[in-house]
Protein backbone atom coordinates (compact mmCIF):
# COMPACT_ATOMS: atom_id res chain seq x y z
CA UNK A 1 0.00 0.00 0.00
CA UNK A 2 1.19 3.65 -0.22
CA UNK A 3 2.52 5.18 2.02
CA UNK A 4 0.20 6.14 4.97
CA UNK A 5 -0.98 9.84 5.13
CA UNK A 6 0.00 10.38 8.70
CA UNK A 7 3.44 9.12 7.44
CA UNK A 8 4.18 11.57 4.58
CA UNK A 9 2.79 14.43 6.18
CA UNK A 10 6.02 13.36 9.36
CA UNK A 11 8.38 13.17 6.09
CA UNK A 12 7.26 16.58 4.31
CA UNK A 13 7.84 18.00 7.94
CA UNK A 14 11.40 16.35 8.05
CA UNK A 15 11.87 17.66 4.58
CA UNK A 16 11.35 21.07 5.00
CA UNK A 17 13.54 21.21 8.18
CA UNK A 18 16.10 20.16 5.77
CA UNK A 19 18.38 18.54 8.52
CA UNK A 20 22.21 18.51 7.54
CA UNK A 21 23.60 15.04 6.05
CA UNK A 22 24.69 12.82 9.16
CA UNK A 23 27.51 11.13 7.91
CA UNK A 24 29.27 14.63 7.72
CA UNK A 25 29.02 15.49 11.31
CA UNK A 26 30.82 14.17 14.48
CA UNK A 27 28.44 11.79 16.84
CA UNK A 28 28.12 14.40 19.24
CA UNK A 29 26.44 16.87 16.78
CA UNK A 30 24.52 14.15 15.59
CA UNK A 31 23.59 13.59 19.30
CA UNK A 32 22.70 17.23 20.13
CA UNK A 33 20.39 17.01 17.07
CA UNK A 34 19.00 13.88 17.69
CA UNK A 35 18.16 15.20 21.14
CA UNK A 36 16.84 18.64 19.86
CA UNK A 37 14.35 16.63 17.43
CA UNK A 38 12.98 14.18 20.12
CA UNK A 39 12.17 17.19 22.41
CA UNK A 40 10.36 18.79 19.47
CA UNK A 41 8.25 15.57 18.72
CA UNK A 42 7.29 14.40 22.14
CA UNK A 43 3.95 15.34 23.62
CA UNK A 44 2.98 14.78 27.08
CA UNK A 45 4.46 11.66 28.20
CA UNK A 46 1.83 8.77 29.46
CA UNK A 47 1.77 8.35 32.87
CA UNK A 48 3.20 5.42 35.05
CA UNK A 49 3.02 4.67 38.83
CA UNK A 50 6.45 5.22 39.22
CA UNK A 51 9.54 6.13 37.48
CA UNK A 52 13.21 5.92 38.72
CA UNK A 53 16.97 6.19 37.42
CA UNK A 54 19.49 4.13 38.96
CA UNK A 55 23.09 3.10 38.16
CA UNK A 56 23.30 -0.43 38.50
CA UNK A 57 26.87 -2.36 39.34
CA UNK A 58 27.44 -5.15 37.01
CA UNK A 59 30.17 -7.58 35.88
CA UNK A 60 30.84 -4.98 32.75
CA UNK A 61 31.22 -1.87 35.27
CA UNK A 62 28.51 0.88 35.97
CA UNK A 63 25.18 1.03 33.19
CA UNK A 64 22.58 3.55 34.07
CA UNK A 65 18.47 2.39 34.45
CA UNK A 66 15.52 3.64 34.40
CA UNK A 67 12.95 1.87 35.83
CA UNK A 68 9.03 2.08 35.10
CA UNK A 69 6.58 0.65 36.82
CA UNK A 70 2.73 0.37 35.45
CA UNK A 71 -0.62 1.87 36.77
CA UNK A 72 -3.31 -0.28 38.42
CA UNK A 73 -0.49 -2.48 40.02
CA UNK A 74 -0.56 -2.13 43.48
CA UNK A 75 2.69 -1.22 45.21
CA UNK A 76 4.09 -3.90 47.25
CA UNK A 77 1.58 -6.64 45.59
CA UNK A 78 3.01 -9.58 43.98
CA UNK A 79 6.57 -9.87 41.91
CA UNK A 80 5.05 -8.30 38.14
CA UNK A 81 6.86 -9.76 35.41
CA UNK A 82 9.79 -7.58 33.68
CA UNK A 83 11.18 -6.23 30.46
CA UNK A 84 14.21 -5.43 29.89
CA UNK A 85 14.60 -2.78 27.07
CA UNK A 86 17.35 -1.30 24.85
CA UNK A 87 16.76 1.70 23.15
CA UNK A 88 18.01 2.32 19.29
CA UNK A 89 19.99 4.57 17.55
CA UNK A 90 22.82 2.91 15.69
CA UNK A 91 24.65 2.29 18.91
CA UNK A 92 26.06 6.00 18.58
CA UNK A 93 22.50 7.72 19.42
CA UNK A 94 19.92 7.21 21.60
CA UNK A 95 19.37 7.08 25.66
CA UNK A 96 16.70 7.04 28.20
CA UNK A 97 15.27 10.31 27.29
CA UNK A 98 14.77 9.46 23.52
CA UNK A 99 12.80 6.10 24.33
CA UNK A 100 10.83 7.45 27.65
CA UNK A 101 7.39 7.06 26.00
CA UNK A 102 7.82 3.87 24.55
CA UNK A 103 9.23 2.01 27.44
CA UNK A 104 6.29 3.79 29.74
CA UNK A 105 3.43 2.79 26.83
CA UNK A 106 5.29 -0.91 27.07
CA UNK A 107 4.74 -0.87 30.75
CA UNK A 108 1.31 0.03 30.99
CA UNK A 109 0.17 -1.91 28.26
CA UNK A 110 1.93 -5.20 29.10
CA UNK A 111 1.62 -4.66 33.07
CA UNK A 112 4.79 -4.96 33.51
CA UNK A 113 8.17 -3.52 35.34
CA UNK A 114 10.15 -2.04 32.31
CA UNK A 115 13.74 -1.47 32.86
CA UNK A 116 15.22 1.05 30.20
CA UNK A 117 18.96 0.22 29.69
CA UNK A 118 21.31 2.80 29.36
CA UNK A 119 24.45 0.98 27.37
CA UNK A 120 27.53 2.59 26.63
CA UNK A 121 27.61 4.12 22.91
CA UNK A 122 29.99 3.97 19.92
CA UNK A 123 32.53 5.14 18.96
CA UNK A 124 33.97 5.84 22.74
CA UNK A 125 32.72 2.32 23.04
CA UNK A 126 32.66 -0.20 19.99
CA UNK A 127 31.91 -3.88 19.65
CA UNK A 128 31.55 -5.48 21.72
CA UNK A 129 31.43 -2.98 25.14
CA UNK A 130 27.25 -2.44 24.58
CA UNK A 131 26.50 -5.69 24.03
CA UNK A 132 28.82 -6.86 27.32
CA UNK A 133 26.83 -4.10 29.24
CA UNK A 134 23.73 -5.24 27.62
CA UNK A 135 23.99 -8.64 28.82
CA UNK A 136 25.28 -7.67 32.55
CA UNK A 137 22.29 -5.24 33.06
CA UNK A 138 19.52 -8.10 32.03
CA UNK A 139 21.71 -10.67 34.34
CA UNK A 140 21.79 -7.82 36.90
CA UNK A 141 18.02 -7.57 36.62
CA UNK A 142 17.64 -11.00 37.22
CA UNK A 143 19.90 -12.00 39.64
CA UNK A 144 18.48 -8.44 41.75
CA UNK A 145 14.49 -9.39 41.32
CA UNK A 146 13.34 -9.35 44.77
CA UNK A 147 14.82 -5.85 44.87
CA UNK A 148 13.06 -4.76 41.97
CA UNK A 149 10.07 -6.82 42.87
CA UNK A 150 9.70 -8.35 39.83
CA UNK A 151 9.70 -12.05 38.90
CA UNK A 152 13.08 -13.28 36.87
CA UNK A 153 10.67 -16.01 35.70
CA UNK A 154 9.10 -13.66 33.42
CA UNK A 155 11.83 -11.73 32.25
CA UNK A 156 11.43 -10.56 28.42
CA UNK A 157 14.26 -8.59 26.48
CA UNK A 158 12.73 -5.71 23.77
CA UNK A 159 14.49 -3.53 21.83
CA UNK A 160 13.73 -1.32 18.27
CA UNK A 161 16.44 -1.03 15.78
CA UNK A 162 19.75 -1.29 17.10
CA UNK A 163 17.73 -2.03 20.45
CA UNK A 164 16.45 -4.54 18.96
CA UNK A 165 20.61 -5.87 17.68
CA UNK A 166 20.98 -6.06 21.00
CA UNK A 167 17.93 -7.68 22.40
CA UNK A 168 18.71 -10.66 20.04
CA UNK A 169 22.01 -10.73 20.41
CA UNK A 170 21.59 -10.86 24.45
CA UNK A 171 19.43 -13.69 24.53
CA UNK A 172 21.84 -15.43 22.01
CA UNK A 173 24.30 -15.08 25.29
CA UNK A 174 22.03 -15.72 27.59
CA UNK A 175 21.52 -19.16 25.61
CA UNK A 176 24.70 -19.74 25.59
CA UNK A 177 25.88 -18.97 29.58
CA UNK A 178 22.74 -20.94 30.64
CA UNK A 179 22.39 -17.84 32.32
CA UNK A 180 19.68 -15.55 32.89
CA UNK A 181 16.75 -17.00 31.72
CA UNK A 182 15.19 -14.59 28.81
CA UNK A 183 11.54 -15.96 28.13
CA UNK A 184 10.59 -13.81 25.33
CA UNK A 185 11.46 -11.20 22.45
CA UNK A 186 10.32 -8.37 21.26
CA UNK A 187 12.01 -7.24 18.55
CA UNK A 188 10.79 -3.92 17.17
CA UNK A 189 12.44 -3.40 13.33
CA UNK A 190 15.55 -4.72 14.38
CA UNK A 191 18.90 -4.23 12.47
CA UNK A 192 20.21 -7.75 11.96
CA UNK A 193 22.27 -7.73 9.08
CA UNK A 194 25.63 -5.70 8.80
CA UNK A 195 26.09 -6.80 4.98
CA UNK A 196 23.58 -4.65 4.08
CA UNK A 197 22.88 -6.85 1.06
CA UNK A 198 19.06 -7.62 0.93
CA UNK A 199 16.23 -5.90 -1.31
CA UNK A 200 14.68 -3.80 1.21
CA UNK A 201 18.13 -2.17 2.13
CA UNK A 202 18.65 -1.78 -1.60
CA UNK A 203 15.21 -0.68 -2.44
CA UNK A 204 14.73 1.55 0.50
CA UNK A 205 17.68 3.32 1.01
CA UNK A 206 17.60 7.40 1.30
CA UNK A 207 14.15 7.34 1.27
CA UNK A 208 11.03 7.24 2.91
CA UNK A 209 13.02 8.51 5.88
CA UNK A 210 15.44 5.72 5.95
CA UNK A 211 19.10 7.19 5.95
CA UNK A 212 21.31 6.61 2.84
CA UNK A 213 24.09 3.84 2.10
CA UNK A 214 26.55 6.80 3.35
CA UNK A 215 24.87 6.89 6.68
CA UNK A 216 24.43 3.19 7.23
CA UNK A 217 28.45 3.36 6.70
CA UNK A 218 29.06 6.17 9.06
CA UNK A 219 26.79 4.05 11.87
CA UNK A 220 28.39 1.00 11.09
CA UNK A 221 31.80 1.95 11.16
CA UNK A 222 31.66 3.78 14.39
CA UNK A 223 30.23 0.64 16.06
CA UNK A 224 32.88 -2.52 14.28
CA UNK A 225 36.97 -2.30 14.46
CA UNK A 226 37.17 -4.86 11.17
CA UNK A 227 34.96 -5.33 7.93
CA UNK A 228 35.42 -9.10 9.21
CA UNK A 229 33.02 -7.99 12.81
CA UNK A 230 30.16 -7.56 10.44
CA UNK A 231 30.41 -11.12 9.66
CA UNK A 232 30.18 -11.61 13.78
CA UNK A 233 26.91 -13.59 14.56
CA UNK A 234 26.76 -11.20 17.77
CA UNK A 235 27.01 -8.02 15.02
CA UNK A 236 24.65 -9.73 12.49
CA UNK A 237 22.58 -12.56 14.83
CA UNK A 238 21.05 -13.25 11.27
CA UNK A 239 24.42 -14.76 10.81
CA UNK A 240 24.19 -17.18 13.94
CA UNK A 241 24.27 -20.98 12.24
CA UNK A 242 22.05 -22.46 15.31
CA UNK A 243 18.96 -20.47 16.84
CA UNK A 244 17.34 -23.72 17.84
CA UNK A 245 16.04 -23.08 22.18
CA UNK A 246 15.36 -19.58 21.75
CA UNK A 247 12.69 -17.91 23.50
CA UNK A 248 9.33 -17.05 21.83
CA UNK A 249 9.54 -14.07 20.00
CA UNK A 250 7.53 -11.00 17.61
CA UNK A 251 8.94 -9.35 15.65
CA UNK A 252 7.88 -6.24 14.12
CA UNK A 253 8.22 -4.91 10.86
CA UNK A 254 7.19 -1.89 8.50
CA UNK A 255 6.69 -1.88 4.93
CA UNK A 256 8.59 1.29 3.78
CA UNK A 257 11.68 0.44 6.16
CA UNK A 258 15.40 -0.90 5.07
CA UNK A 259 15.70 -2.83 7.26
CA UNK A 260 12.23 -4.62 6.49
CA UNK A 261 13.71 -7.75 5.05
CA UNK A 262 16.59 -8.80 7.65
CA UNK A 263 13.78 -8.86 10.48
CA UNK A 264 11.28 -10.85 8.27
CA UNK A 265 13.95 -13.05 7.68
CA UNK A 266 14.90 -13.52 11.03
CA UNK A 267 11.34 -14.62 12.03
CA UNK A 268 11.84 -17.19 9.43
CA UNK A 269 14.79 -18.61 10.62
CA UNK A 270 13.51 -18.63 14.19
CA UNK A 271 10.33 -20.57 12.80
CA UNK A 272 12.90 -23.35 10.69
CA UNK A 273 14.68 -23.73 14.21
CA UNK A 274 11.57 -24.62 16.08
CA UNK A 275 10.65 -21.35 18.00
CA UNK A 276 7.47 -19.85 18.24
CA UNK A 277 7.54 -16.33 16.58
CA UNK A 278 4.99 -14.16 14.93
CA UNK A 279 6.50 -11.66 12.62
CA UNK A 280 3.45 -8.71 11.63
CA UNK A 281 4.32 -6.21 8.98
CA UNK A 282 2.54 -2.33 9.20
CA UNK A 283 1.57 -1.52 5.88
CA UNK A 284 2.51 1.97 5.12
CA UNK A 285 4.80 2.43 7.81
CA UNK A 286 8.41 3.48 8.10
CA UNK A 287 11.35 2.77 10.50
CA UNK A 288 10.99 4.21 13.74
CA UNK A 289 6.97 4.53 13.60
CA UNK A 290 6.54 3.52 16.87
CA UNK A 291 7.85 6.45 18.29
CA UNK A 292 5.18 8.75 16.66
CA UNK A 293 1.90 9.78 17.04
CA UNK A 294 0.51 7.48 14.39
CA UNK A 295 -2.91 5.85 14.67
CA UNK A 296 -0.79 1.96 13.38
CA UNK A 297 1.88 3.15 16.20
CA UNK A 298 -0.75 3.07 18.33
CA UNK A 299 -1.76 -0.50 16.80
CA UNK A 300 1.28 -1.59 16.88
CA UNK A 301 2.19 -1.08 20.39
CA UNK A 302 -0.99 -2.62 21.55
CA UNK A 303 -0.36 -5.91 19.24
CA UNK A 304 3.28 -5.85 20.95
CA UNK A 305 2.35 -5.81 24.71
CA UNK A 306 -1.01 -8.32 24.22
CA UNK A 307 2.09 -11.03 23.25
CA UNK A 308 3.85 -9.88 26.51
CA UNK A 309 1.08 -10.19 28.64
CA UNK A 310 0.73 -13.55 26.58
CA UNK A 311 4.16 -14.89 28.20
CA UNK A 312 3.33 -13.56 31.10
CA UNK A 313 -0.34 -14.51 32.08
CA UNK A 314 -1.40 -17.38 29.49
CA UNK A 315 -4.11 -18.50 31.33
CA UNK A 316 -5.67 -14.22 31.67
CA UNK A 317 -9.09 -13.92 31.85
CA UNK A 318 -11.01 -11.65 29.25
CA UNK A 319 -11.76 -9.44 32.18
CA UNK A 320 -8.07 -9.02 32.56
CA UNK A 321 -7.53 -8.64 29.00
CA UNK A 322 -10.08 -6.33 28.76
CA UNK A 323 -8.76 -4.08 31.60
CA UNK A 324 -5.37 -4.01 30.27
CA UNK A 325 -7.00 -2.75 26.28
CA UNK A 326 -8.97 -0.50 28.43
CA UNK A 327 -5.94 1.15 30.36
CA UNK A 328 -3.54 1.21 27.18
Amino acid sequence: MPLHPQVKAHLDRLAAVNFGSLHTVSPEQARAGARRLTAASVGEPEKVAEVCNRVAATEAGEVPMRVYRPIGVPMGGPALPVVVFFHGGGYVLGDLDSHDGLARALSNGSQSVVVSVDYPLAPENKFPAPINAGYAATKWVADNAGELCVDPARLAVAGDSAGGNLAAVVTLKARAAEQPHIGFQLLVYPDLDFRRTNQSISEFAGKYGNIPREAQEWFMNHYITTEDDKLHPFVSPLLQPDLSGLPPAFIITAEYDALRDEGEEYGQRLAAAGVPVTVKRYDGMIHEFLRHPFDDAKVAIGDATAALRDFFDPVATPADQAWAEDHH
